[in-house]
């Protein structure tokens, strides 16, 4: 009897085994087929950077003869000498130094305003308050090319064409997509805690400075991230405004160095756009984690 038993204790310690087995090679094979799907995907994606970073230190013939290959027959580094170079008499570093003026500048605006429009919206209670929530979010179904021509008719008689003014000042009214996602981290916050420092003394101001900001802050990293990638890569506003060389960006800057009415050094205009990543880049890399807390969370706390 005892030999019976034993003999059934092993054959059910077989099959557990057994099952455990397959369902280890089949949880084995899904990740495979899973990440060789999500590699292929990035392959597909990042490919077009490579080519752009390849082409680089490409000689200019090869550029548009050697399309199919990313290995250069032969490294050339003097495209980005000849791109740092810039034209006109301006080298790029006067048009990094306009982008960076301009997405920074234009970040900080954004950001601090929709802050504090989103701690109107979130906390106070005014007149017309859920009509003014209803336009702001009617703005963002419209499109801006909309308003191009009368913002530039108003800017013009105000004499600030030629100017970063009429591409930093409307930025100080806050952008609508991220007031809307920090009313969501606003309305998450127990208002106990304003009570409780309306109680201790503490206005408006204070509550808004030492309560709200510090609880909000994956929303303000991620919209300034945001704001920032928008921003640098922006070339209609700067375009239509900025009419003067010294003031081009980089986007701008790069359109007049690859004109077509003249002879190309694409060589050049790789390099800079491969330059041109670089912040973009570097920003993704040291943020990444702000970008992906302050999404999740707008979600969970909508």
């Amino acid at each position: 009897m005892a030999t019976q038993q034993t003999t059934l204790q092993n054959v059910a310690f077989n099959d557990a085994a057994a099952m455990k087995r397959r369902h280890d090679r089949a949880k084995l094979f899904r990740s495979i087929l899973y990440h060789s799907f999500v590699l292929a995907i990035a392959i597909v994606m990042l490919y077009p950077v490579a080519w752009l970073v390849a082409s680089s230190f490409k000689a200019p013939d090869e550029i548009w003869t050697n399309v199919n290959s990313l290995i250069p027959r032969e490294l050339r580094i003097q495209n980005y000498i000849e791109g740092w170079r810039g034209f006109g008499g301006l080298s790029f570093a006067t048009f990094f130094k306009n982008s960076f003026i301009y997405a920074g500048v234009g970040t900080l605006f954004s950001v601090l305003s929709s802050a504090v429009v989103a701690y109107a919206f979130a906390r106070l209670k005014f007149v017309g308050r859920n009509f003014w929530f209803a336009v702001m979010l009617v703005t963002l179904m419209l499109p801006s090319q909309v308003v191009l021509i009368p913002q530039y008719i108003i800017f013009s008689k105000m004499g600030w064409l030629n100017s970063f003014l009429p591409l930093l000042i409307p930025r100080l009214g806050g952008d609508a997509f991220f007031i809307f996602m920090i009313i969501q981290f606003i309305r998450s916050i127990p208002i106990d805690l304003d009570e409780a420092a309306f109680i201790d003394g503490a206005d408006r101001t204070a509550v808004f400075f030492n309560i709200i900001l510090p609880q909000i802050t994956p929303a303000l990293v991620t919209a300034a991230i945001f704001s920032f990638y928008w921003t640098w890569e922006d070339f209609l506003l700067p375009l239509v405004y900025l009419n003067k060389p010294e003031l081009y960006t980089v986007s701008v800057a790069l359109r007049t160095f690859s004109d077509p009415g003249s002879v190309t050094n694409w060589g050049g205009v790789f390099a800079m756009l491969t330059v041109s990543l670089v912040p973009v880049i570097l920003i993704f890399i040291f943020f990444q984690r702000y970008i992906v807390e302050g999404i999740s969370t707008t979600g969970l706390k909508g």
